[in-house]
């Protein structure tokens, strides 16, 4: 499986998501959008992925490559491709699904717990994962969920935490590809945003965290990965 990763800092990189295409045996080329990089054509990957980026879905005039990347997006959808979303992916991919993005009532950053919706529970893709565990946040928007999408999970901060649309679309609000490496890197891109608040972290209390939360997001994220058709 071919697959393709945008990014739009270049302090959001793939990481562990990385780490599991060089695992499995599956190339993975970028387009790195901020450096002026070029969108790559349909025929050329499997699977898309989208990562995050402080920008937001409507700042297309600071940010003029979100135009064309939208429509790779919709592009990709429509040839049956695979997405994988990540933050600000999840949010681009909701959009080109019709749904509505915006300010989510709080800003989420932070290690705290997501729920599987009861939905998730039932089927097969989240079989045998856990009803609730810790995952890394950084987001203050959030998406609706997309007509017809299967509604994987939620936190106390925010309702909408994840999707699944036709078993090959996932969109992930949190970051289970987060390594210890990447979350100092976004600690100190975006240190503005750290002011403390009900679901914000400090940065000396996320990087604190043991090795093995990061062991235990990166299985979660291998098994989604590998289920996800494409």
């Amino acid at each position: 499986m071919k697959i393709h990763c945008l990014m739009h800092v270049p302090f959001e990189g793939p990481a562990q998501i990385a780490d599991w295409a060089e695992s499995r045996g599956h190339p993975i080329a970028f387009s790195h959008l901020f450096a002026g990089d070029a969108l790559p054509e349909l025929d050329v990957f499997d699977r898309l992925v989208v990562m995050g980026g402080p920008m937001g879905v409507g700042d297309e005039d600071r940010y003029p490559w979100l135009r064309a990347e939208k429509a790779l997006i919709r592009s990709a959808i429509d040839a049956g491709r695979s997405l994988v979303g990540v933050c600000l992916g999840a949010q681009l991919i909701a959009e080109a699904l019709g749904a509505p993005v915006s300010r989510n009532p709080q800003k989420e950053i932070g290690w705290f717990p997501i729920r599987l919706t009861e939905a998730a529970r039932a089927h097969p893709f989240c079989q045998d994962l856990l009803a609730e565990q810790q995952v890394l946040h950084w987001h203050g928007d959030t998406f609706a969920l997309p007509s017809g999408a299967l509604h994987l999970a939620e936190s106390d901060a925010c309702a909408q935490q994840g999707f699944l649309v036709d078993g090959r679309i996932l969109g992930l609000q949190f970051h289970l590809e987060m390594t210890p490496t990447s979350l100092r890197t976004l600690c100190s891109h975006c240190a503005d945003e750290l002011v403390p608040d009900t679901f914000v972290q400090r940065a000396d209390e996320m990087l604190a965290v043991s090795p093995v939360r990061y062991e235990e997001t990166a299985r979660v994220l291998e098994v989604l990965l590998d289920r996800l058709a494409g």
